[in-house]
């Protein structure tokens, strides 16, 4: 088949091969299944599977009627027996499904069943995503930067988030607590996700100020027509204001008829050097700069030792603030989106990528 992206079709197999080289370390012989849907980008398999081809590897590329649902919400559309057989037979699994396989039936059990796969949850890869947040990025130095980031974010006790927009928002890190680190460095029997972000979940009572989304609210929204004010007290949304998407926004929680959708779940940083903000969640939150905070249910993407059984709530929906500042224990790490510190070395590795 022709691919529809055809001037981008170097620089989309140099991406695909940088993701099963340099990420996943796939080795001669070994299998890596691509899973895909009818909703997901046929181009980005393609040149995945061709990757795997010149890296010695055995790819199969499984594509399947979309489902109803992303998670466990798609389990009565799948073909669960047979997905679960092949995938858990791999040695490497690359999801771009549209309506997500991560933490459907499917997903728990392949990797349940082989802890040794290796597994990255690309959902709606683009080739442009793949090209930008993979094949413009020196991956071992973004790499770097993340674990010194993340290593900093743990440390600090009291943090403060600002942004043009106004944003102003306050909260305690609880120690112990999981960090999401999305360093594009695949591990056996651990999900990850595209490099270029760093997430965790605060003490939650202590979260207060406003929130403002000026990037893109998914879902519902995608863009946003106008910056968002989401008023958050002790944790919990309590006022949302705005134009359409505000309006929107909020009506989509309270359709839900479940407080705990109300409940800030995350908050997590955008350090991807190329990426952009397009409505697609997966590559806006990572867009460079940006603080992207979740809301509704809590311990989906991170385990919360503390609180073992997480909080359930009905949906989640991940809104993005673009240049943000924080302050670490009064100490700035962004200025309106640029690395400032909190020192020499994490500045220095940023001016590295370019930013």
């Amino acid at each position: 088949m022709k691919r529809r992206y055809i001037m981008y079709e170097y620089e989309l197999t140099n991406a695909c091969l940088k993701l099963l080289r340099d990420s996943f370390k796939l080795q001669k012989d070994e299998t890596v299944v691509i899973t895909v849907d009818t909703k997901s980008n046929q181009e980005v398999a393609e040149a995945t599977a061709e990757a795997a081809v010149i890296l010695g590897a055995k790819p199969v590329v499984i594509n399947i009627k979309a489902t109803r649902g992303n998670g466990k919400a798609g389990d009565p559309d799948l073909p669960i027996e047979t997905l679960v057989g092949a995938i858990k037979g791999a040695d490497a699994w690359v999801e771009y499904n549209y309506e997500w396989l991560f933490y459907s039936t499917v997903y728990d059990r392949a990797m349940e069943e082989n802890k040794e796969l290796k597994y990255m949850c690309l959902v709606g890869a683009t080739p442009e995503m793949i090209i930008n947040n993979i094949g413009k990025i020196d991956i071992p130095v973004l790499a770097d930067l993340i674990h010194k980031v993340t290593d900093v974010t743990e440390e600090a006790v009291h943090v403060k988030i600002t942004s043009p927009s106004g944003s102003d928002v306050e909260f305690d890190n609880k120690k112990g607590r999981e960090f999401g680190v999305a360093d594009g460095l695949v591990e056996k029997g651990i999900a990850k996700m595209l490099i270029g972000q760093i997430g965790w979940a605060p003490e939650f009572e202590t979260i207060n100020g406003v929130i403002v989304a000026d990037g893109s609210i998914n879902p519902p929204c995608g863009i946003v027509d106008a910056p968002v004010k989401i008023y958050v007290e002790n944790g919990k949304v309590v006022n949302v204001e705005g134009g359409q998407s505000a309006q929107e926004f909020y009506q989509w929680m309270k359709s839900f008829d479940d407080p705990n959708m109300f409940n800030v779940a995350h908050l997590c940083y955008g350090l991807g050097p190329y990426a952009q903000l397009t409505g697609e969640v997966c590559e806006d939150e990572r867009v460079w700069g940006c603080v992207e905070w979740g809301f509704g249910n809590i311990g989906a993407c991170l385990t919360i030792p503390d609180i073992p059984e997480g909080i359930p709530a009905a949906s989640h929906s991940d809104v993005i603030c673009l240049n943000s500042s924080v302050w670490l224990d009064g100490v700035q790490f962004l200025d309106e989106g640029k690395v400032v510190g909190p020192n020499e070395e994490i500045v220095a590795l940023a001016r590295q990528l370019g930013k």
